[in-house]
């Protein structure tokens, strides 16, 4: 009897997956209809739809093991996807600028964020606790979280045009110096910790990624010429694009998300790279896509929360998305973009998501966080991932899309910095 029970259990729990997934599903696609009802990107209603079936609201799902794998891959695969799909020549035109705006995107925010810890809690003496928590919650907002700005950026049909591709290309960087920032901070307070390994890792990566994608573009470019329009050449994509996550993270200590784009980017030239982008995106659209979005909802807890931290919380929220558009915002205007792309470039930098997540859980591991500002850093992941799309889709109303342009159906709006 005993035995019979607790295998029934066993059982339901082995196949409860199957339900959390379909009550996703759903939910992720009512709500992201009800999104483009409203005139918002779908990705807005999948993220609420996180919200309203996770602990916070109706309880219907848990966040569990299996579906933060689930949401690993529906990132990984955004990511290939984003890849694939850039401009290989925009990408080496925004280069530079992308560093620019990487580089004042982490530095701003790393500034702000202490400097509002201190105004709450004070800064303590260099060298204390409070002064390296103070730093550790600048370097929570430096990084940037790609995914759900190349969603939009993809849902506007605006991914492919030179302002998606210094965004993404910046976002990018931007995770790597966050990266590095974040082993800086806890080098400085654990000994043990070597922040010039993550800077030599960093480069090897980078050299990996050359020599890696110089051989693997001509393998692929024979495949596709051999074997033109048929499934084994994005099967061996998908298989290109995991292994590079796996090595990126594994064996060099950069985020896997960053080794999913460069495999994206190792495709993005081929002849057949839209074909691979539909077959990647089915998948990505159907199943793993609103696994990933929905997560973040998921995620989300307000337990515990004291009228203290609720101030301190807004006071973060707002201080790390202004953060984000003042510093690559002006960056781009520096440049002598004009005010509105500027504009699009901070709002598309202020997203935050997996990698603030990573970050607040290895301060938390390391005393470097109290637990209680973790409510802090889910506040700005959900509020960054409703706003940005939506004022994203606003600064492009009115702008044909990259479609329309190509085709000469609508006069494109004149940009400073466009290619012609």
């Amino acid at each position: 009897m005993i035995y019979n029970s607790l295998k029934e259990v066993l059982y339901l729990d082995k196949i409860g997956f199957f339900r959390d997934l379909a009550v996703i599903f759903v939910a992720a696609k009512v709500c992201g209809i009800g999104a483009q009802k409203l005139k918002a990107p779908q990705v807005v209603g999948e993220i609420i739809a996180g919200l309203l079936i996770g602990p916070s609201i109706f309880g219907w799902v848990d966040q569990s093991d299996f579906l933060s794998m689930m949401a690993e891959i529906g990132v990984i695969l955004l990511m290939f996807g984003a890849g694939i799909e850039t401009n290989m020549r925009d990408l080496l035109k925004t280069g530079p600028k992308a560093l620019a705006v990487a580089c004042v995107g982490v530095f701003v925010p790393l500034v702000g964020g202490t400097l509002l810890y201190g105004a709450f809690y004070g800064f303590g003496s260099v060298g204390s606790d409070k002064f390296f928590s103070a730093v550790f919650i600048g370097t929570i907002m430096t990084a940037t979280s790609v995914g759900i700005t190349v969603q939009t950026l993809k849902e506007l049909g605006r991914l492919k045009g030179h302002i998606g591709t210094l965004i993404t290309s910046a976002a990018i960087i931007d995770d790597v110096i966050g990266i590095v920032v974040l082993t800086f901070v806890i080098g400085f307070k654990n000994p043990e910790s070597k922040p010039v390994d993550v800077v030599i890792h960093t480069g090897l990566f980078i050299l990996f990624s050359f020599v890696m994608g110089f051989a693997c573009y001509y393998v692929f470019k024979l495949i596709d010429k051999r074997y033109p329009h048929q499934r084994r050449v994005p099967i061996f994509g998908l298989a290109l694009c995991m292994f590079m996550a796996y090595a990126a993270e594994k064996y060099f200590g950069i985020a896997d998300i960053t080794g999913a784009y460069v495999a994206g980017l190792i495709l993005c030239s081929l002849h057949d790279s839209n074909y691979i982008a539909r077959k990647i995106d089915v998948s990505s659209y159907m199943m793993f896509g609103p696994v990933f979005f929905a997560s973040i909802g998921l995620k989300t807890q307000f337990d515990g929360f004291t009228a203290e931290l609720l101030g301190f919380s807004v006071c973060f929220v707002l201080v790390a998305l202004l953060t984000k558009v003042i510093g690559c915002g002006l960056t781009a205007k520096i440049m002598r973009y004009n005010m509105r792309d500027s504009l699009k470039v901070g709002v598309g930098m202020m997203t935050r998501g997996e990698v603030a997540l990573i970050v607040s859980q290895k301060g938390l591991s390391v005393g470097m966080m109290d637990p209680k500002y973790f409510a802090s850093v889910i506040l700005l992941i959900i509020t960054s991932s409703i706003a940005t799309p939506i004022i994203l889709k606003l600064l492009y109303r009115g702008e044909p899309s990259e479609e329309e342009a190509a085709s000469g159906s609508a006069e494109a709006v004149p940009s400073a910095q466009q290619p012609t």
